[in-house]
């Protein structure tokens, strides 16, 4: 009998255990999700950026994740006792906060032209890498702008991703060197993307203290459509001007468009990862530092469709670059828990 009693005290305790586990470590699912989600993301772009251009490409995305968010908000809108209280749900912001969300419209848009822009003239098995280190520079104007400190894991983090890319450029810069000129402003875009990504992940941190993250991105999606059908619009004219075609002012311009379902993927990707990733921060024990860095990890998804796929060249001195970055990624990620 009381070995009985034991078993069954054992049993009892394995099984608390388990819940226990699963209740912590849903938050760590969900940010796996989000980066596998965010890695198809990137590939769906590469896709996408070979045969149009970048402005087409990211006014169409952007206009589709528009349609699919303006779902839930005239819902929301429409039938707010059904939506009140579910995960969909989209609250009603002030003025102030229409502000905000649209400067947070301008900081994203901005980022993700640099972006695009070197995504479609780079490797990306190059791009996916270096837009992997977005979480470490989060960190680091966490430190400056907000008086974080970091512990010793997070340093070595740190210092391990910052002198792997530091020796990879090191190795490539006679390549570099030999680049066109057009060719390394397409570096600087990339450089200028994650440094404003990481601008955006820390005012990401002073809106969700103070707004609903479902009404932030609803309208903040809504107001990058309305920016880039602008700037979509007076680039076309400006094309239609420079080669001088005939009756191009009685026309409206076209888009012609390839790969459409890859277009299509970036808006579903795009949308499923960021709700996923809002999802698992709601989590009272989630820390921002780790999900941050286990999202960007989905940077292996693009890097492998590079160098699988793509065939791209230098593949070992890629493959380490990888290595020692995701290395100081999970060195951040063990400094944050």
């Amino acid at each position: 009998m009381q070995i009985i009693c034991k078993y069954l005290h054992i049993c009892k305790k394995n099984a608390t255990f388990v819940v226990d586990f699963r209740t912590n470590c849903m938050w760590t699912v969900l940010a796996f999700v989000s980066a596998l989600c965010l890695g198809c993301y990137d590939v769906s772009k590469k896709i996408a950026l070979r045969e149009n251009k970048v402005v087409d490409v990211l006014t169409v995305s952007v206009c589709v994740s528009a349609l699919l968010l303006s779902v839930p908000l005239l819902l929301s809108r429409y039938m707010p006792e059904r939506m009140a209280g579910t995960m969909l749900y989209v609250p009603q912001m002030d003025v102030q906060a229409h502000l905000f969300t649209l400067l947070k419209s301008a900081i994203v848009l901005s980022s993700w032209v640099f972006s695009f822009v070197s995504l479609k003239h780079l490797p990306i098995s190059v791009v996916s890498p270096m837009q992997a280190t977005r979480p470490m520079w989060t960190l680091t104007g966490a430190l400056l702008l907000f008086g974080e400190r970091l512990n010793a894991w997070q340093w070595a983090g740190v210092m391990l991703a910052i002198g792997t890319i530091f020796v990879f450029s090191f190795r490539n810069r006679r390549e570099i060197r030999q680049r066109r000129t057009t060719d390394r402003r397409y570096y600087i875009c990339l450089v200028l993307a994650i440094l404003i990504g990481a601008c955006s992940g820390l005012y990401d941190k002073y809106l969700m203290r103070r707004y609903d993250h479902n009404a932030v991105q609803v309208y903040y999606t809504l107001y990058q459509a309305v920016m880039m059908i602008v700037v979509w619009a007076v680039m076309q004219r400006s094309r239609k001007s420079k080669n001088q075609r005939a009756a191009a002012g009685s026309r409206l311009p076209v888009m012609t468009l390839n790969a459409k379902p890859a277009i299509l993927l970036i808006s579903i990707f795009l949308i499923i990862s960021d709700n996923v990733y809002m999802l698992a921060l709601r989590d009272p024990d989630s820390m921002i530092a780790v999900v941050s860095t286990i999202r960007r990890g989905g940077a292996v998804i693009g890097f492998a469709y590079g160098l699988l796929f793509l065939k791209e060249q230098n593949p070992w001195q890629k493959v380490l670059c990888m290595l020692g970055i995701c290395a100081g990624l999970l060195c951040l990620a063990i400094g944050s828990m």
